[in-house]
Formats: C-alpha cells, structure tokens, sequence
C-alpha cells in the first residue's frame, strides 16, 4: 500500500488497484513503492546526449484515423491524441535529435515510468549484447543453459523460440480471467496480492508447472512468461543477476541518462517481461540504439546483424505470425514478430516495442525518427488507442521526412 494517498478523496493505491483507472495514473510512476525492485544502474559514464530541435508544429498536425469514439470524425491531430490516450509522456527524435519532448500527469523528465512489455524488447536487447559477445548461442536449447529446465515443459526449447514466442507453452493472457495463467504468475511476481489458492513459491518453480499444449516451433502465440524464462537463461549465460546485467551490458554502454529499475518476485527473480521503470528519454535511446543498428553515439554496443536479423525474421516468420497471434487485420503483409519487437512493415522499416495500458517505442528506418509513449490508458488493451498511435507515428514520419 502507497504510504500516502494521491487522491484528494482518500482512495488509496494498493495492490488491488494499482492496475485500474484512475489508480494507474499514479502507479506506474511509483511502482517501486508498491511492489519491490533491483535497481538498473546507469554508472558514472558519459550520457548519450540528445540535440535538440524543437518545434511546435507536430501538435498541430492532422491525420486520419478509423473513426470511432476516440476520433468520430475520422482525424485528430497530435496534440488531440496525446490529450485523449492517457499520455504520460510523448518523445519524438528525429536524425538524432529531440524534436518534442513534453509531459503530462505529473511526470518529470527524471521520473520512471512503468515499460510493461515494453521491458521485453530492453531484454531482447540484452541478449542481444551476450549474442554479439559469443557468450550467448540462441540456437541450442534453453536446457544446456538453464540445467534447472531439463524435464520441464521448456525442455528441447531453443533460446530463438522464447525470443520469437513460438514456444509450445501453455499460458492464457486473459486480464479478466482470475485462473488465467498471467493471474497466476502475477500473483508469483508481487504484482497482485495473493488470493489464499497454493502456487508456487517464486518464479522459478512456477516455470516447472506450465505444461505444452503444442509443439515447440509452432506458430507465434503471446505469453508473456517466455520472457521471464530467457530472463533466467541471460542470467545463467552471463553469471550475473538481471538488473546487473542490463546495467553493465545495455544500459551503461548506450549512456542512458538515469537509473532504471525493475520488479522482483519474493525470491529476487526480476520481471524481464514488463517489471522495467525507466525515463522517457532513456526509453527513446532504447529506440534510437535499435534505430542506429546497435551504436550508440560511437560505440557498438550490439552487432549490427542483431538488427538485421531482427527485420529479416525466420524463413517461415510472417507464416507463423499470421497463425497465430498475428491473425486479422490491421498488419501487412510480411508482417512477423522476432527477438521482442513487432516487425509491423519489414519493408520500410518499422518496428515497435509495446506494452499495455498505452507504452510503446517505435523505430522508422526510413525518416530516422523513433517516438516514444507512454501512458496510463484506462484499460489493458485498446485497438482504437493502438490504431491511432501507430497512424500519428506514419504521419510524423512522413512530416519530418517532408522537412
């Protein structure tokens, strides 16, 4: 329970709440002091500074969106998305260099913000850096690395399967479903109270009870919890906790300018795939690092084939995206998901991180621009919010592209 109330009403944020409206408005700037963290330091190193080139005129610019609540007329301009999705924060680089950097509900440039999901495309990343280094082999099976799988449903699993999410784990990520297994594994994580039901103990002995309901290999399906089991890998590859690890091998290296943090399970098992808090601009650098093929003002941090590999995606990548989760409208073709990034146009192209409640972080190779959101939005998911951010990202990048 947060030690002082941050509505005028009374209502206190706790554990029962933190992820609904209006209490996610507070939280997920306060997330450690409801729920316990390491700490992702950024070290005495330089910053990766960021020029500036500000201008007022994105606020203004108008773009069509399918129509809806959101935009009943069809278009809305940037500034009239920002003010209707719950925007935290909201960052646009372009060629380097800030372009708009503006915040809302009380968040500060030096404020963390809750990533969610966006926190798997920080890990991919760091697995990324192990893979450069030759310390990280993502084609063996996750046993010869993680003993501890060997006999669990991961087992004959290779590293590329977790990062591609083709795993055959059976893992239901319904928000609305208290039995899902995401409830589940909430509860183990310290992200929701517990509801008196046995579970296991931390996250690790949580893995050894998920059973397969498909081969590995398979189509591409969302489970979160494949990113929390290339967390354990990335720590056994490496020899160092997670928080360590993404401090010493990712964050350090790209300069990030202030120190990020992420959750932990009663054991100290962190949260790979959404327990990151970080600062807006040290998420846009996230974008600006994928953007620049992995340098970092100067330094290599990941090998550029990282990237490459990234768009390209497996042979058979855009088949099993289609299958699975990636079903329906609204993807063109080609569209795949690799190493924690949605490839959304491999043929431009762009590709984005994104987590629910409006988090996301979008690379456009074409215009050079990457944009940054985050945002307490009132539910989990919301087509129309997604939709219509993904059309003011075009329509920037179209813009600044234009001049």
């Amino acid at each position: 329970m947060a030690g002082a109330p941050p509505f005028g009403d009374g209502r206190l944020v706790t554990l029962e709440n933190w992820l609904l409206p209006p209490f996610n408005r507070w939280a997920f700037q306060h997330v450690r002091e409801l729920i316990p963290t390491a700490r992702i330091a950024r070290g005495d190193g330089p910053v990766w500074e960021l020029p500036r080139a500000e201008s007022d005129d994105l606020n203004g610019l108008r773009f069509a969106v399918q129509p809806s609540e959101l935009a009943p007329d069809g278009t809305l301009t940037v500034r009239e998305l920002l003010d209707r999705t719950g925007t935290d924060g909201f960052l646009v680089i372009h060629q380097g260099r800030i372009v708009t950097e503006q915040y809302f509900n009380g968040l500060r440039p030096d404020g963390p913000h809750l990533l969610m999901s966006v926190s798997k495309s920080v890990t991919s990343l760091a697995a990324g850096v192990l893979a450069s280094q030759g310390r990280l082999d993502v084609t063996v099976p996750v046993e010869s690395i993680v003993p501890e799988l060997t006999g669990t449903s991961f087992e004959g699993a290779t590293v590329q399967q977790l990062l591609d999410m083709r795993t055959g784990t059976k893992y239901r990520e319904d928000y609305e479903d208290p039995d899902a297994e995401i409830a589940v594994s909430d509860r183990v994580y310290g992200w929701a109270p517990d509801d008196g039901k046995p579970r296991a103990a931390d996250a690790v002995e949580y893995f050894a009870t998920l059973i397969n309901d498909g081969p590995h290999g398979g189509p591409f399906r969302y489970r979160s919890i494949l990113t929390d089991v290339l967390g354990l890998v990335l720590e056994k590859a490496a020899g160092q906790r997670f928080s360590d690890l993404v401090a010493g091998e990712l964050w350090q290296p790209m300069g990030a300018e202030h120190d990020a943090d992420i959750t932990l399970d009663a054991h100290g098992n962190a949260l790979a795939d959404g327990g990151i808090s970080a600062t807006l601009r040290d998420a846009g650098r996230i974008g600006l690092l994928a953007l620049n093929r992995g340098n970092a003002a100067g330094r290599q941090v990941i090998a550029p084939e990282w990237f490459d590999d990234l768009v390209t995606g497996a042979p058979d990548g855009p088949l099993a995206f289609r299958q699975g989760d990636g079903a329906g409208p609204g993807y063109p073709d080609g569209a795949h998901y690799r190493n924690f990034w949605w490839i959304t146009d491999p043929g431009l192209p762009m590709y984005n991180a994104a987590g629910i409640y409006g988090q996301s972080v979008f690379v456009h190779v074409p215009s050079q621009v990457v944009v940054a959101k985050l945002s307490s939005w009132p539910a989990a998911l919301s087509t129309s919010m997604r939709r219509a951010t993904i059309a003011a990202v075009t329509a920037i990048a179209s813009a600044l592209s234009d001049g």
